[in-house]
C-alpha cells in the first residue's frame, strides 16, 4: 500500500542519508522524496513509501521520530491533505501537430514552457494520477524526455 509521510527535520548535512538508511534497513520501497527548506534551519520532507501493512509504516514512523535531526514525522495518508507533483515533458512536435498537442493538453491545465524546432516542453502540476494520465495522453506524440519532482503536500486546515 502507498503511504505519505511528512517529516519536519533540521536542515543539516547527512539528514537525508540517515532518513533513507532507516527506510532501507526496514526494506521499505521509497516511491518519491521531496525536500524543501521552510525556515532557516528546518526542512519539510514528503516521503511516499510502499509498505505491505500498516504496522510496517507505524514502525518506520517510530524509528524516524527517534532520529536526532527529526523534529516530527507523521503519516498523512488518511488525513485530509493536498498533494501535488510537477512534471516536465519534452514531446516531439513538428509544426503540423503543435496545435493538436495544445488542444490535448488544455484540459489538464498544462503549459508549454519551451518551444524548439522539433520539440516542445510541457509543464503540468497535479496529483500523481493526473500526471500519469497526462503522460499517457502525450505518449502517442513521442515523449523525448521526462522529469518528475515527486509528491509534495500539506495537511488541510
Amino acid at each position: 500500500m502507498r503511504r505519505i509521510l511528512m517529516a519536519m527535520v533540521y536542515n543539516k548535512s547527512g539528514v537525508l542519508s540517515r532518513i533513507t538508511s532507516v527506510l532501507n534497513r526496514r526494506q521499505v520501497n521509497i516511491e518519491s522524496i521531496s525536500v524543501g527548506e521552510v525556515e532557516s534551519d528546518i526542512s519539510r520532507m514528503t516521503i511516499v513509501v510502499k509498505v505491505d501493512t500498516l504496522s510496517e509504516v507505524e514502525q518506520v514512523t517510530k524509528q524516524l521520530n527517534k532520529q536526532i535531526e527529526v523534529v516530527k514525522v507523521s503519516d498523512i495518508t488518511t488525513d485530509p491533505h493536498i498533494e501535488r507533483e510537477l512534471a516536465l515533458i519534452k514531446v516531439s512536435a513538428p509544426a503540423a501537430t503543435r496545435s493538436e498537442i495544445q488542444a490535448v493538453i488544455a484540459p489538464f491545465r498544462a503549459d508549454i514552457v519551451d518551444v524548439a524546432q522539433r520539440t516542445i516542453v510541457v509543464q503540468v502540476v497535479g496529483t500523481h494520477e493526473k500526471i500519469n494520465a497526462f503522460i499517457d495522453v502525450l505518449r502517442p506524440y513521442g515523449i523525448k524526455q521526462l522529469a518528475r519532482t515527486g509528491i509534495t503536500g500539506l495537511k488541510r486546515g
